[in-house]
């Protein structure tokens, strides 16, 4: 694992959260057959490639908005 990679990744995204869902789901992607998005892959695992293809911008994500009508935990009313 490339700390830097990974210092990079996580001012770029942001909330260490989300970089694992996106890394992760990249990760099952890459293992699943799908190709890389990057040419030279070579001594990277998959988590390194899924994160350098987030840093450098092959990768793109969007963060989605709270929906109107919903809910959280802290806005619920107790039940009394």
């Amino acid at each position: 694992m490339n700390a830097e990679l990974l210092r990079q990744a996580a001012e770029k995204v942001g909330n260490p959260n989300i970089l694992v869902n996106l890394v992760s789901r990249r990760v099952r992607q890459l293992i699943a057959g799908n190709r890389p998005l990057i040419k030279d892959t070579a001594n990277m695992g998959a988590a390194d490639i899924a994160r350098h293809e987030l840093v450098f911008g092959q990768m793109g994500w969007e963060a989605i908005a709270d929906l109107p009508g919903e809910t959280t935990a802290s806005r619920r009313r107790r039940r009394t």
